[in-house]
């Protein structure tokens, strides 16, 4: 990630990883719900939600202005 992005450009990118990490909550449950489960495809999905949190997370704090600024 590169820190010369302007903050708008993070912030829209950051809306972009929300709304699919929301998406993939809706999915898995619905993955969960029907009977049988596909384990690989859970295990996958729940492995890009966690991928997309940490990019979330990595997103927010360049956002955030420095606490010793």
């Amino acid at each position: 990630m590169e820190d010369s992005q302007e903050p708008a450009e993070l912030r829209a990118r950051l809306y972009a990883l929300q709304v699919e990490h929301r998406d993939l909550d809706l999915v898995i449950a619905q993955l969960q719900a029907a009977p049988p489960p596909d384990a690989l495809m859970l295990r996958r999905l729940k492995k890009r939600k966690l991928l997309l949190k940490d990019k979330i997370f990595a997103l927010e704090r360049m956002l955030q202005p420095d606490e010793s600024a």
